[in-house]
């Protein structure tokens, strides 16, 4: 049976694969993940997180597109870096719908009231009243009824540290024998339903994602595309999706088994590390 190979071009300024993140630790693996690539055909696509469409509407499933083969090369493996980020820290002022709505603050904030400038509204009176508000933080839609709600509204700033790939280049694959289903993704990557992101979306890329369809199974096609600009070295690093427990092979835990915001879910795949050698690109 015929294969063929679906590439990507993942290059931007910066990039970040998750791979253990959770809540304010958000790392970067050195390399795109295989969650993040479907993701981003997923996005292209128009994919829906929940697939709340019975008949998932005009847009693939997931199931299908996590299906695909997965490959990569790190043609420029770029340098991991670390950005420090704080938010919500503060004091903010007493809003007037806060006395209005809420009698317990309002009682306390009258004595600020009187004392400050007499009965009238000023910033002054939300310092009477200790850690009684400050950014909202732990944003999450409410068990019930869906509406958006603050865990948190005290004056200490979330702390997050977040790693991304600075100046990296990366061509990945995806292989299946179903040349059609490449050609719809080809089509999407060239006019995404969505906002194109390399790990997240504020990552954008700096050239077009879609780099063609090649006949041939992942690592014939890696092998043998040529280099892309400005790459480290003339051999480079290559990893591709292996059947379960190949000898020399490691299991990865991004093999997306649901995109919903709420129930996230991955399991275990399996990859093989080597060591490529493709024909020289053309100069940036």
């Amino acid at each position: 049976m015929s294969t063929y190979t679906l590439l990507l071009r993942l290059e931007g300024v910066l990039q970040t694969w998750g791979g253990l993140s959770r809540f304010n630790a958000r790392d970067s693996l050195p390399r795109p993940t295989k969650s993040g690539v479907i993701g981003l055909l997923a996005a292209a696509d128009g994919h829906d997180r929940d697939e709340a469409d019975g008949d998932h509407g005009d847009y693939l499933p997931l199931a299908t597109l996590a299906e695909l083969r997965f490959g990569v090369r790190a043609d420029r493996p770029g340098q991991l870096i670390e950005d420090f980020q704080t938010a919500g820290g503060g004091r903010y002022p007493l809003r007037p719908r806060d006395v209005i709505l809420d009698p317990a603050r309002a009682q306390l904030a009258a004595t600020a009231l009187n004392e400050a400038t007499g009965p009238t509204f000023t910033r002054d009176a939300g310092s009477s009243i200790e850690g009684w508000y400050g950014a909202p933080k732990n944003i999450a839609p409410h068990p019930a009824s869906g509406e958006l709600q603050a865990g948190s509204k005290d004056r200490y700033p979330q702390i997050t540290r977040r790693w991304y790939i600075a100046d990296g280049a990366f061509l990945a694959g995806v292989e299946s024998s179903d040349r059609r289903l490449l050609a719809r993704l080809a089509s999407r990557l060239d006019a995404p339903r969505r906002l194109l992101g390399l790990g997240r979306r504020s990552c954008a890329p700096s050239h077009p994602v879609n780099a063609g369809i090649r006949p041939g199974p992942l690592e014939d096609v890696l092998a043998t595309t040529p280099l892309l600009p400005r790459p480290a070295a003339s051999a480079c690093a290559a990893w591709f999706e292996v059947p379960p427990h190949t000898k020399g092979s490691v299991p990865q835990n991004d093999q997306p088994v649901s995109f919903s915001s709420r129930h996230r879910t991955h399991q275990p795949r399996w990859e093989q590390r080597t060591l490529l050698t493709p024909p020289a690109g053309a100069p940036a």
